[in-house]
């Protein structure tokens, strides 16, 4: 009967509204969280069969739901390096665990970027959700593997200690007075022995300045320059050893904690002269454990000191740039030195960069990348499945995931100290929820008037 039918369109429209009002007070309710995307319900007619001229019945109404995943929201200021935001397309990886993670343990994806340390150091958003990323190595290579999740990792920032770096780098900025008379001492100096060289004190140096640098537990050693100007014209009798001489175990040809010796050239025009200067400009220092014979002119670190080896490249200047050495007409002097290197320094932070690079930040200036955060992509994003917290999980209609880069193929690039405002437009919400206000009143109506026909029918027969 059409009446009944009628009772039913009105009954579905009841329903259909009351979904829809869900999905609205969802919207406003969430106007503010992070990452957070509009729902909307969907209207679809229930037609029933019938011909051209058979009477109507109604079929009434049904709701689906639908979310826009894949339209971004308004990206604003976050508080902390830790806040992450994604401009462009793609997703953050997160886990509902951060350790002994199984199999069966949920993979799921989120624009939520609101992280902060938990009391293990692990980066996990407001939902509780941790960041999985992959782990830099030793030598700063990054595996990043589109499709192998086992290479991912929690962020953890509590794994992160301190850090010291040994010098690899020295500098050397200064000048060789050119009319330095020359010493007496230069007619009998000879480098390698005790009695007559500058690093045992026997010969007074015409210009001597130490240089600090680090060895690989962030210790400080000193290496001391000594010149000598030589009878040659243009040239300088040149050491380099370590004070105290008692930091360093040396090979033949090597005396009073010596690591170098030899000569520095000059060009008529006082510029440094590389082919001629016989100092030795790389410094290669074997580590304290090294149980070797020492070979001529090699050095390591002394027993005592217990660090690892390191080379060390002097540059003393070219003569096509500006700094180094030179030897003009002027006092002797030592303009500036340019170390690299750090002694031992705590962590203090991090900082990310747009391609999803996780530095550690520490006291002593070194920064160190640590994690690499990727991007997962979709084919269709807005076919992922809802999950609780603003996280998606993967659906047969969202297609596999695909880890990226950030800034690389179709993933977007990661904004730090940022968040993703929610997708709603209150203004629009506004009139949906005034739309279906009217609508869901409309049905009840439809109700109320065909009981009142059936009524009607029913005393008919009576």
């Amino acid at each position: 009967m059409s009446i009944n039918s009628a009772l039913w369109a009105g009954a579905s429209g009841l329903l259909a509204n009351s979904s829809a009002m869900a999905a609205i007070s969802d919207n406003i309710a969430n106007v503010n969280t992070v990452g957070y995307k509009r729902a909307s319900a969907v209207f679809s007619p229930m037609f029933e069969s019938y011909g051209v001229n058979s009477r109507y019945a109604a079929g009434g109404v049904t709701t689906s739901n639908r979310f826009q995943i894949s339209t971004g929201g308004l990206l604003t200021p976050g508080t902390s390096p830790t806040d992450l935001a994604i401009a462009g397309d793609g997703f953050f990886v997160v886990r509902p665990v951060a350790s002994n993670v199984e199999a069966t343990d949920a993979v799921l994806f989120t624009r939520s970027g609101s992280f902060s340390a938990d009391s293990q150091g692990n980066l996990r958003n407001d939902a509780g959700l941790f960041l999985y990323g992959w782990p830099v190595a030793a030598d700063g290579s990054v595996t990043a593997n589109p499709s192998d999740l086992s290479g991912l990792e929690a962020i953890n920032l509590s794994s992160i200690g301190g850090a010291a770096e040994a010098t690899t780098q020295v500098g050397v900025n200064g000048n060789l007075e050119a009319s330095q008379a020359v010493s007496a001492d230069e007619a009998t100096y000879v480098a390698n022995v005790s009695g007559t060289n500058m690093a045992s004190g026997a010969v007074t140096p015409d210009f001597q300045r130490s240089i600090q640098v680090y060895d690989s537990q962030g210790g400080a050693r000193n290496i001391t320059v000594s010149m000598l100007k030589s009878a040659t014209a243009n040239q300088w009798h040149a050491e380099l050893h370590i004070t105290p001489a008692s930091d360093i175990t040396t090979g033949t040809g090597l005396v009073d904690g010596q690591i170098a010796a030899g000569t520095i050239a000059f060009d008529a025009r006082g510029e440094i002269d590389l082919t001629n200067t016989t100092l030795p400009l790389t410094l290669d220092f074997l580590s304290s454990t090294n149980a070797g014979a020492l070979g001529a002119t090699q050095f390591q670190w002394a027993a005592t000191t217990g660090v690892a080896g390191q080379s060390v490249t002097l540059d003393l200047g070219s003569p096509t740039q500006p700094g180094g050495m030179t030897q003009y007409d002027s006092p002797s002097t030592l303009t500036s030195t340019q170390v690299n290197g750090s002694a031992f320094g705590t962590f203090t932070g991090v900082q990310v960069d747009s391609d999803g690079s996780v530095y550690a930040k520490f006291s002593n200036g070194i920064i160190r990348k640590t994690y690499q955060v990727p991007v997962a992509t979709f084919v269709n994003p807005n076919g992922l499945n809802v999950e609780g917290g603003g996280a998606y999980s993967v659906t047969p209609d969202s297609g596999s995931y695909t880890f990226n880069v950030p800034g690389e193929a179709a993933a977007g690039t990661i904004a730090s100290a940022t968040l993703e405002n929610s997708n709603v437009d209150i203004a629009t919400e506004f009139t949906s929820l005034i739309t279906t206000q009217r609508a869901y009143s409309a049905s009840s109506k439809i109700i109320t008037t065909a009981d009142e026909m059936l009524d009607e029918a029913i005393r008919m027969k009576r």
